[in-house]
């Protein structure tokens, strides 16, 4: 009820690309490699239009609060006329943020851009202020007079029916919703409450100055984005350089940042405790109806499983030939010798081939959109870095990219970015509006699905021992960074948060000591540490969507399991998944995954999935052996 703020599903990892000394500005790229975003708004006008709409949505959603004062009163037809006008406004809203989010992260240092978002913001900070009244109104009305409604054999069952989803989700948050006017107040504190991750976005990429690294080449500017390739070159000296250059930026404003997630980990803390929960951690799982002990149950079971991962860097140590193994070491990849140019559109046709167990229907779909449209391919000055999938009910999925044809994970993430962009192509097509909004739990399962059925498909077509060993790494790095580091991002979330909730104050010195205890136990034995190591924890963007990262170890533990199921099995096994992702945001995620397959409420899925990777890493162990006869 009322606005649902957009949400963005974006990758892990930092896109690889590597400049020239110069990046091209937003206006050298062309045309057939940006989003088609006109898709959304023809130009400005419209857009200003839509904008000068919302408000005037809001006003009509107002005109329903009087008759929902005397709630044991308010009769079927009131709430199902109001209902609609919240949803229409919303869909305005959604569509309007979703053109200004685009905008702004294809040039975040455009001033346009920024005025955009800005007007944006403040619009939907007042819809929602206007608005706040609806789901306390809502869950004032005696529960049986709703469930009498929503019943699809009542008489009122088919009026209802594209609202009964969300009106049940709705009574579910019923303990933890506050009064109207309290209701009111947050409400108006949601924009404020997004400025730590604001500030740190804007400070981090837009206003951090990492200078030049001298190549061979030439000079090379570190960024973001640059700096993930220069983890992979074979130069470790310029490795160490770029390592030393990029976390001596951020700990030059450790203070700073840690002021700023202090700030974030407290807002936190509080809006549980004004809520009336246990704790940060419940308050996040218990929109999506998921058990603390999944959290728990990740947590542990990565702990029992560190074996393999101890190994893939001791393999890794070994295969470098290093003494010892250092933090800007652990990007490289085993075979680092291998090279594969991948066009762009070659990606496209190798995607293809990969996702054909899905269907005709499946890739015909996919294919279309990343060759047309859909997809912002490319860096350019001020983009955001990485990737992600963004979409909407009214209009098509966009996907961001920083697109580098010699990095062979890029192709990775554009087909995971594809299957987050089609679970909305599917759910659009199977829901209404106020529940086709799926969670990010599950999300993260259609993604890395499609990284599995391409990781297999590679596998399965490549003849090189140096390829398929080049293919071994990339996978291990890749549920590495998935599942294993994730994980040690989410143990750290729930670190600082119960110290927070403890009564301890977050500092420098605890963030960077609570840090580093992380990294000695995910890395092992082998790692030696910089000083400067631990500032890591003050560059992840994530940690200011708090708990979060878990979904990232669950979705692909679930995902394993289901492209296993879906690769082995038959037709069955195949619609089985697509009820799952044709469900959308009809079910809660536990739930739509048994649709699919698999129990995430057993740790049975993360077990298995620590076991495909130890699998993985004894068969890369085996090919590499294979490589020096």
């Amino acid at each position: 009820m009322g606005f649902k703020t957009l949400v963005y599903l974006s990758t892990l990892l930092y896109s690889n690309d590597m400049k020239n000394s110069t990046t091209p500005k937003r206006s050298e790229i062309a045309k057939s490699d940006k989003w088609n975003i006109e898709l959304l708004f023809k130009n400005e006008e419209e857009w200003e239009a839509a904008l000068a709409s919302i408000p005037e949505g809001g006003k009509e959603i107002l005109k329903y609060k009087e008759a929902f004062s005397k709630p044991e009163t308010i009769d079927a037809a009131t709430l199902l006329a109001c209902l609609k006008a919240s949803t229409g406004v919303d869909r305005i809203a959604e569509k309007v943020g979703n053109y200004a989010f685009l905008q702004k992260s294809s040039n975040e240092g455009d001033p346009e851009n920024i005025k955009r978002i800005s007007k944006y913001m403040m619009t939907v900070t007042e819809l929602s202020a206007a608005t706040s009244w609806l789901m306390p109104a809502i869950m004032e009305i005696p529960e049986e007079k709703i469930r009498s409604w929503i019943n699809p054999s009542s008489p009122t069952g088919k009026d209802f029916a594209d609202f009964k989803v969300s009106l049940e989700k709705t009574l579910y948050l019923k303990p933890h919703t506050l009064s109207d006017k309290e209701e009111k107040i947050l409400s108006l504190l949601s924009e404020p409450h997004g400025t730590p991750s604001q500030a740190f976005s804007v400070l981090t990429n837009v206003d951090f100055d990492f200078g030049t690294i001298t190549t061979k080449e030439g000079d090379i500017k570190l960024t973001q984005s640059s700096y993930s390739k220069f983890m992979q070159n074979p130069d470790r000296a310029l490795r160490e350089k770029a390592y030393k250059q990029l976390y001596g930026v951020y700990g030059a404003h450790k203070n700073t940042i840690a002021s700023l997630y202090t700030g974030q980990v407290q807002q936190n803390v509080a809006l549980a405790k004004i809520r009336g929960y246990a704790s940060a951690r419940e308050k996040s799982l218990y929109v999506d109806k998921v058990p603390t002990a999944v959290y728990d149950n990740l947590v542990d079971t990565i702990h029992k499983n560190l074996k393999p991962l101890h190994k893939f860097y001791s393999m890794l140590k070994k295969h470098l030939g290093l003494k010892e193994l250092r933090h800007y070491d652990v990007y490289m990849p085993l075979v680092s010798e291998v090279k594969k140019i991948t066009p762009y559109n070659e990606a496209v046709d190798i995607i293809t081939e990969a996702l054909k167990p899905l269907g005709e229907e499946y890739v015909k779909t996919i294919r279309n959109g990343l060759l047309n449209g859909w997809v912002d391919k490319y860096e350019n000055e001020g983009k955001r870095s990485g990737a992600f999938s963004a979409g909407g009910y009214d209009s098509d999925p966009y996907i961001l990219m920083n697109y580098k044809e010699d990095v062979i994970r890029d192709v990775f993430t554009l087909v995971h970015e594809g299957g987050h962009s089609m679970h909305s192509w599917y759910s659009v097509r199977n829901n209404p509006y106020p529940c086709y909004h799926y969670t990010i739990f599950e999300a993260e399962v259609a993604s890395t699905f499609n990284e599995e059925l391409l990781f297999r498909h590679m596998l399965k077509t490549s003849t090189d021992p140096k390829m398929r060993a080049y293919l071994l790494s990339v996978r291990a790095s890749d549920i590495l960074a998935t599942l294993y580091r994730q994980t040690m991002f989410a143990e750290y979330e729930k670190i600082t948060h119960a110290l927070v909730e403890s009564g301890t104050p977050l500092t420098v010195e605890n963030l960077r000591s609570e840090y580093r205890k992380l990294l000695e136990l995910y890395f092992g034995p082998e790692m030696v540490f910089e000083d400067v190591s631990d500032l890591e924890g003050m560059r992840i963007p994530h940690f200011y969507r708090a708990f979060y990262v878990y979904k990232y170890s669950t979705g692909i533990s679930a995902s394993m399991a289901l492209a296993e199921r879906v690769c082995s099995g038959g037709d069955k096994e195949r619609e089985d998944y697509f009820k799952f992702l044709k469900s959308g945001g009809s079910r809660y995620p536990i739930e739509s995954l048994k649709l699919a397959g698999v129990d995430m409420a057993s740790p049975a899925p993360v077990q298995a999935a620590c076991d495909n990777f130890a699998k993985i890493v004894d068969e890369l162990e085996k090919a590499l052996e294979e490589l020096k006869k």
